[in-house]
């Protein structure tokens, strides 16, 4: 099973600048030992059970909520029985069909 969850987490209430915050929720994140990637919106995270990857983006609210009052959380979840590696998988898939079109 692979369990693909992308999510944001945001500092509310601590002015302008959040990348000090946030930098807590991706140290959570790669901590955690389960493959992952971070870009400019988003950090996706890959497991085997919900469990496993809901209990770390609940921890990486929570580091975020240590510097915050308030926290916003974006969460998508994609959830497939029989896939894994889903994080390299679905991009290579996509990067295969742009080289079929040139």
């Amino acid at each position: 099973m692979s369990v693909l969850v992308a999510f944001s987490v945001s500092p509310m209430g601590t002015g302008e600048g959040v990348s000090e915050a946030v930098a807590e929720a991706v140290r959570v994140v790669r901590e955690s030992g389960l493959p992952n990637h971070t870009d400019a919106m988003f950090t996706v995270i890959e497991g085997d059970t919900w469990e496993q990857v809901m209990t770390v983006v609940h921890r990486a609210v929570e580091a975020v909520a240590a510097r915050a009052p308030r926290v916003s959380t974006v969460i998508k979840v994609d959830w497939r029985e029989g896939v894994s590696d889903a994080l390299t998988h679905k991009v290579q898939a996509v990067e295969r069909h742009l080289q079929s079109s040139d």
